[in-house]
């Protein structure tokens, strides 16, 4: 829920580098749930975790809205291989920390297993939330992966964001690992999409006419109490409050290391292709709003495994094929990154494995339990699980 830490403040150098080259910087935010080491139910261990990780690295980990969730940030990368490293690094050692106080750390949208709704964190901001919204986040937590890109000012972010709307839910559908809640399967692929909902600013970005227009319309939304304060703004796509980025917020946080950086390397060729449409003049599509609700609730339902809807045509489709048409959009700005070799490669393993849900799923129709899915989970976090 809260802004990245201060870990992703993007240097003077990078920054420098970056316009030299005409690249975009790129960071990524995850959330994770921890789970009793030996029952696969949430469990209050976050100030414990904490305190098992390396000095070093506290800076890029923090808490997250429930004692059962724990979030990390990358430090901002221009080399997509420097971020794999980077985020590895965080998950592995999170992942002991979370062993040796005796828990597990899971990257999946919603705790599989049944247990005890998870308190809060006891920290002012948290304790007003809690105060005003009531219980709007039951269970153990709901995790998600944010996605920074940099863009060069405010307004052309703005235009950028107009630009992201059709895109976004093949982001969510590709994303979707979130299939069970409370020890059993949900019918959607993403079900901490229909929790996270049910916060008044989550939702589709709505087409914005200036850089003036979003910060009106953000102060307007916060005299009506739907947020306390700008970092409570959860469109699926925004400006971050704190960085010079893009941040694209919509997506489950994904179980493995590759399917994450999969996510980014396309994240931030589609901002650079969206980009250079802002630059020649091209008109964002405006695409009504309660079909876009639709969409993002049929890539929440049927993930990658399924159907989706194709914005530009207004019918459904299979997801994967938009998954394709959206892999073929941002190819030369894959190629112009130096990712397109990477990110070829990781499709062929998501095509292969499918996504997150669908993992879940076959392990449980498999063998038919819920800790058999923790633990796989456990692995793939860890990055204990194979690649091909």
């Amino acid at each position: 829920m809260d802004t990245a830490a201060s870990e992703t403040t993007i240097t003077a150098e990078m920054a420098e580098e970056a316009e030299a080259q005409d690249l975009l910087t790129l960071g990524i935010e995850e959330e994770y749930i921890l789970v009793d080491a030996v029952e696969p139910r949430g469990v209050e261990a976050v100030d414990e975790v904490v305190g098992q990780v390396p000095e070093e690295m506290r800076g890029s980990v923090q808490h997250e809205y429930l004692r059962s969730q724990i979030e990390v940030a990358s430090p901002p990368q221009l080399d997509l291989a420097g971020l794999y490293q980077a985020m590895g690094r965080l998950r592995r050692e999170l992942a002991g920390a979370a062993e040796r106080a005796g828990a597990r750390l899971l990257a999946v949208g919603t705790a599989p297993g049944a247990g005890p709704v998870a308190r809060i964190v006891d920290d002012p901001r948290y304790r007003r939330m809690r105060e005003h919204y009531g219980d709007l986040s039951p269970g153990s937590g709901m995790c998600g992966t944010h996605v920074h890109v940099s863009i060069p000012d405010a307004e052309t972010g703005v235009a950028v964001l107009n630009h992201l709307r059709p895109w976004l839910p093949v982001f969510q559908a590709a994303t979707a690992n979130s299939p069970m809640f409370g020890g059993r399967d949900t019918g959607y692929a993403s079900w901490r999409s229909m929790m996270w909902e049910r916060w008044p600013t989550v939702g589709p970005t709505p087409y914005l006419k200036s850089v003036d227009d979003y910060h009106t319309l953000v102060a307007d939304l916060e005299q009506t109490g739907a947020m306390l304060d700008e970092g409570m703004l959860y469109w699926y796509a925004r400006l971050s409050a704190n960085y010079p980025t893009v941040e694209i917020r919509m997506g489950d946080v994904m179980p493995t290391l590759d399917d994450a950086m999969l996510l980014a390397a396309l994240a931030r060729a589609l901002v650079a292709t969206l980009l250079r449409d802002v630059r020649d003049g091209v008109p964002a599509p405006r695409v009504p709003h309660p079909l876009l609700m639709a969409a993002h609730w049929r890539a929440a339902h049927d993930g990658l495994e399924g159907v989706a809807v194709d914005l530009a045509t207004r019918e459904p489709r299979p997801a994967w094929r938009l998954m394709r048409q959206l892999f073929d959009r941002v190819r030369p700005e894959l190629e112009r990154h130096g990712d397109l070799e990477t990110t070829t490669v990781l499709m062929g393993r998501l095509r292969a494995h499918g996504t997150g849900a669908a993992r879940q799923r076959a392990i449980l129709a498999q063998r038919g339990s819920v800790a058999d899915v923790v633990d796989w989970l456990a692995k793939a976090t860890r990055g204990d699980v194979p690649r091909d």
